[in-house]
């Protein structure tokens, strides 16, 4: 995949320098876990690493060359038990990203002083940066979030790859902002419905989901990302980006106001087969960040 960029150091240019104001992260035990904030009882979530990976302009992975304590007084607002610091380091690789980055990085991020009230040992250790360039300043980095420092293993890595393939492809599932219409239309035979669900998206790209009721048989329901709405699509595949899309945007109930029908048993029908989409979606579950 072109977006994908595993960079030798040599020969790469100058450039990402990162400052995050409050990056409030939990170091990973050693052995390789995934860092995790504090009172998080289990590290990152698909819903985690989706959410990390489509908000960050680069995906990377760094060795820390040295690690900086920031003085109380430059690092305002740290919350009690973190530590600011001020990190230098190597760029290993490029995982995905929408522009290059240097061979060395610097950014700022807030990390959990260990029991005795030091702060953890940083150099050498590896770990991925979800982060945006600074416009104009050569070698500066900005985390996109509280969390975007993740303890490297190739585990992790393992987890990003299909995520990061599916959100860099060229018909990939837009961002749901909404629902536009629900129409329930009750069929000629006892127990036999459609109903047809329109999402808002960002992009203003159509998808729609149906639900089929026939009698005697189990409601069959699907997601149609065009314009052609197809009686024979599917649901998503659990723990894939259009999963990732519908289960952790759509809202908890259909909202009254998107619901077209006039006729009550028709609206309670619509209402009741999104609750049965929402319900087959399962939860949008996370750990380290917020939806």
């Amino acid at each position: 995949m072109a977006f994908f960029k595993t960079l030798a150091i040599a020969g790469m240019a100058l450039g990402g320098l990162a400052a995050v104001p409050s990056a409030a992260l939990a170091q990973g035990a050693a052995g390789g876990d995934v860092a995790r904030p504090a009172g998080a009882a289990f590290g990152p979530t698909y819903a985690d690493l989706a959410s990390l990976s489509d908000a960050a302009e680069l995906v990377v992975r760094v060795q820390i060359r040295k690690a900086t304590a920031l003085r109380p007084e430059r690092a305002p607002g740290v919350a009690p038990g973190f530590a600011r610091l001020y990190i230098e380091a190597q760029t290993v690789a490029l995982i995905a990203g929408r522009s290059g980055v240097g061979a060395g990085v610097t950014y700022l991020v807030d990390v959990p002083l260990d029991p005795r009230g030091k702060v953890p040992k940083l150099k050498k250790r590896e770990f991925v940066l979800f982060a945006k360039a600074v416009p104009g300043r050569a070698g500066e980095l900005q985390l996109i979030g509280p969390n975007a420092q993740l303890d490297y293993t190739p585990a992790l890595e393992a987890r990003l790859r299909p995520i990061l393939t599916e959100l860099y492809a060229a018909d990939a599932a837009p961002r749901i902002i909404g629902i536009s219409d629900a129409l329930a239309v009750p069929g000629t035979l006892t127990g036999e419905s459609e109903t047809q669900i329109f999402l808002a998206t960002e992009n203003r790209s159509p998808v729609s989901i149906t639900v089929l009721r026939r009698p005697r048989q189990q409601p069959q329901w699907g997601v149609s990302w065009g314009e052609i709405i197809d009686s024979a699509a599917r649901p998503p595949a659990p723990e894939t980006l259009r999963w990732y899309r519908l289960a952790c945007s759509l809202p908890a109930q259909l909202p009254s106001n998107a619901n077209l029908a006039r006729d009550a048993g028709e609206r309670r029908l619509a209402a009741g087969d999104y609750a049965f989409v929402r319900q087959a979606l399962g939860p949008c579950e996370r750990q380290i960040t917020k939806g």
